[in-house]
């Protein structure tokens, strides 16, 4: 054989030797990814063989499927549109699919593990059971009002978010972000009109498609007094003990004066750490935190959940929606010493302190709980598509505990005293003890501020049952006494309507 005639050999050889490489490549790695891309169009197909199972809450389905006479046999739908959007999510034809959707496919769509057997019987029987049901613990009552009070707000904010959960169990009882969206029309069988629906939500400025209740954070404002008060609490201050107050106050190294938000608010040169939380004294919380030093209140903080980088919000202790971490920024200075400017605004909550709904909600549970923070979950049971099997049943479990019982009942007495004689009068529930926190919260210069409130009720005999953050996103001069008003609605609609826990 002649030269050139070995050479094509050789390479023919190596090209038949890397061809060989990427197809053994792609069937052991690649396989999966191939076989459930979203452009599969014959696993698309196939997705739409069975019926997928319904995401429902208090006995009513709020996604649903129903047969088609297209190749895709059953079209996904949502029945209440805007209200649960950000609970439920979407499942597309040509799309990532999002929210419980999401991180419960498999189970909807009949191909989880679990449900091998009714996949086994399918064979034998020719029949086609369908995916699995996925049961939340959403309140409906909690649902619609929270929808409803935010949409409806009274102070003309367009952007925000709320939270409620049971402080005993960590169940979602209401889970709302402003603006919402319709997710049916995401889940149209005609990929070019999905895909324009979803440009137009994606480009909106005000970004409907974000969920703000776990995926947001802002600066929490006042609200994070209740971390720097717990941090006092647990360093030899007492809920009477006198602190260092006044009209004005500026910080070692700056020349930036720290004011109360109206004279009226504490001009004294002290006063007792419960009038401090209950006028919402900047003053006072600004020079407690620099007397504690950065490291107690950022560790304070941590132990409320702040820093947390994993969470989620699904079944508990497995995947979920995700929920961002919210954070206590920096205090100190490049040498590690605390910086008393940086850490007299960030114990006003300010600075570079951020906060989501959700760790506000949580703040508020623990401390209506004795001190027992519990995880977060959404997912209450999952069932067969005979509806009479239960593959899941959630079993809820504390997630930390923050502070003591002791102090927790100090805070309790405190953001009562909040409800009852200060800033979160409108929180007020007849017949229950509610406690909270407003926080009025700086944006960017020339913006409106964004309105807090974080709270809790106890019924009559010192049980919580529900706690709930309320965020108006530049709601400007009445935002945080509109969340506390339309925090007190959700609560209220959650002792009507507790949901599944």
């Amino acid at each position: 054989m002649n030269a050139p005639l070995r050479r094509v050999g050789v390479v023919l050889m190596v090209l038949f030797g890397l061809l060989f490489a990427n197809l053994n490549w792609i069937q052991a790695y690649k396989a999966d990814e191939y076989r459930n891309s979203d452009y599969n169009g014959r696993v698309q197909v196939a997705e739409y063989e069975r019926r997928r199972g319904n995401i429902e809450a208090g006995g009513t389905a709020f996604a649903t499927s129903r047969p088609t006479d297209g190749t895709l046999k059953y079209l996904r739908s949502y029945p209440e549109g805007e209200k649960y959007a950000h609970v439920l999510g979407y499942k597309p034809v040509n799309l990532g699919d999002t929210g419980i959707e999401r991180v419960e496919n498999d189970f909807l769509a009949g191909t989880s593990d679990q449900l091998i057997v009714n996949r086994v019987k399918d064979m034998f029987t020719g029949g086609e059971s369908g995916g699995g049901n996925v049961l939340l613990t959403i309140s409906k009552q909690a649902q619609n009002t929270a929808f409803t009070q935010l949409r409806d707000n009274q102070v003309g904010a367009t952007k925000g978010a709320a939270i409620a959960i049971d402080p005993r169990t960590g169940a979602v009882q209401a889970l709302v972000s402003m603006p919402s969206f319709d997710p049916s029309p995401l889940a149209s069988h005609n990929t070019n009109e999905a895909s324009a629906a979803y440009n137009k939500l994606e480009k909106d400025p005000d970004g409907p498609l974000k969920n703000r209740a776990l995926s947001e954070t802002l600066p929490p404002g006042s609200t994070f007094k209740v971390v720097v008060a717990a941090a006092a609490l647990e360093n030899g201050v007492g809920k009477n003990t006198p602190i260092a107050a006044g009209s004005s106050y500026t910080p070692p190294t700056s020349g930036s004066p720290i004011r109360n938000a109206a004279t009226s608010i504490c001009p004294e040169p002290q006063v007792t750490l419960i009038e401090a939380l209950t006028e919402s004294c900047n003053t006072g919380f600004a020079q407690l935190g620099v007397k504690l030093g950065a490291d107690k209140v950022k560790e304070k903080a941590r132990q409320f959940g702040f820093e947390q980088d994993d969470l989620t919000v699904g079944h508990l202790g497995e995947d979920g929606l995700s929920v961002a971490a919210s954070r206590t920024g920096t205090m100190q200075n490049a040498d590690g010493g605390d910086d008393p400017a940086a850490l007299a605004q960030s114990s006003i909550g300010q600075r570079d302190v951020r906060m989501t709904p959700l760790e506000g909600a949580m703040m508020a549970g623990s401390i209506a709980n004795s001190g027992s923070q519990m995880r977060p979950y959404l997912v209450r049971q999952l069932l067969g598509p005979d509806r009479t099997t239960s593959y899941y049943t959630a079993k809820p479990r504390e997630l930390r505990q923050p502070v003591s019982g002791q102090v927790a009942s100090d805070l309790r007495e405190m953001m009562v005293s909040v409800v009852d004689n200060g800033t979160g009068k409108k929180a007020k529930i007849n017949g229950y003890t509610v406690g909270g926190k407003t926080g009025t919260a700086q944006s960017a210069p020339g913006r409106p501020d964004h309105g807090w409130f974080i709270g809790f009720a106890l019924d009559k005999n010192g049980t919580p049952v529900s706690a709930v953050c309320v965020e108006l996103e530049e709601a400007g001069s009445g935002g945080s006494a509109e969340a506390a008003r339309i925090a007190g609605r959700i609560m209220q609609a959650a002792i009507a309507d507790p949901g599944g826990r």
